[in-house]
């Protein structure tokens, strides 16, 4: 996984690095391991967390471009 979309599921993600989980918990997304969680897009995830999507896919992409 090169980079994240605003339409990547939070399942992909976290199968791909766990690490991700990290922002994701910031956002207070505790439910990670929930199997309706992991079928949400970040842009779901965002909107039922009040957090701007396209900041959280910015700072996944940078987390994913250090790597």
């Amino acid at each position: 996984m090169k980079e994240v979309t605003k339409d990547t599921l939070i399942g992909d993600m976290l199968d791909y690095d766990m690490e991700i989980g990290k922002f994701l918990l910031e956002i207070g997304m505790h439910c990670l391991g929930c199997p309706s969680s992991r079928g949400e897009t970040i842009e779901q995830a965002c909107m039922v967390h009040g957090t701007d999507t396209d900041e959280l896919v910015e700072k996944i992409n940078a987390y994913l471009a250090s790597k």
